[in-house]
């Protein structure tokens, strides 16, 4: 009988501690930041594809990280802008990029790619960055955002036209490219202006 009380004396204090370890693990994991999704769409695709196949994957990746974060910026500058140039260049990016992120989507979904389903941590500091900003200074920063972001995504899409050997990956940025340097030129004459304020 002894040995039977001694038994459930030790099943009750193992599970009593079972559970406070799980609860507090429960609650460090609810504590933690929340997962980068461009770091889980990266995992996602090395783990399903070849090296070649994940380079295109990557692009996709890369491609849908500068949306979002377009789209975002574009929406805090219709908001935002102290002139009109800033304003409409916002509802360019925002409309231009909402419209290539719907094609990509359709694109990354025939390929099998997964893609990050939210703005980076990168493109959140950026945000709060610009957001911080008022006036004429906001239109400047949004501005030389906008031209820094649109060389690179640039670069990144005339990379992936030359190098990739998926050919419907390569049309469909080729024929993306003009879009991206109207975006580009826009954002150039509206940094001109802002910097006669």
């Amino acid at each position: 009988m002894t040995n039977k009380i001694q038994f459930f004396k030790t099943a009750i204090i193992q599970t009593a501690l079972f559970t406070a370890t799980f609860a507090g693990v429960v609650s460090c994991k609810n504590d933690a930041k929340p997962e980068n999704t461009k770091e889980v769409a990266e995992d996602h695709n090395d783990a399903k594809f070849s090296a070649d196949k994940e380079k295109d994957a990557q692009f996709l990746v890369n491609a849908t990280e500068i949306n979002l974060e377009d789209i975002q910026m574009g929406k805090l500058a219709q908001e935002r802008g102290a002139i009109a140039d800033v304003k409409e260049l916002g509802k360019m990016m925002e409309e231009g990029h909402t419209k290539c992120q719907n094609e990509l989507d359709g694109l990354a979904k025939r390929k099998q790619v997964t893609l990050p389903a939210a703005i980076t941590d990168k493109g959140q500091e950026s945000y709060k960055k610009l957001n911080e900003k008022q006036g004429i200074k906001f239109d400047k920063e949004y501005c030389d955002m906008m031209v820094e972001n649109h060389k690179d995504a640039i670069a990144k899409y005339e990379k992936v036209v030359a190098e990739s050997n998926d050919q419907e990956i390569k049309d469909w940025a080729n024929a993306t490219l003009p879009a991206l340097r109207a975006h580009l030129d826009h954002a150039i004459t509206c940094q001109k202006k802002c910097e006669k304020l």
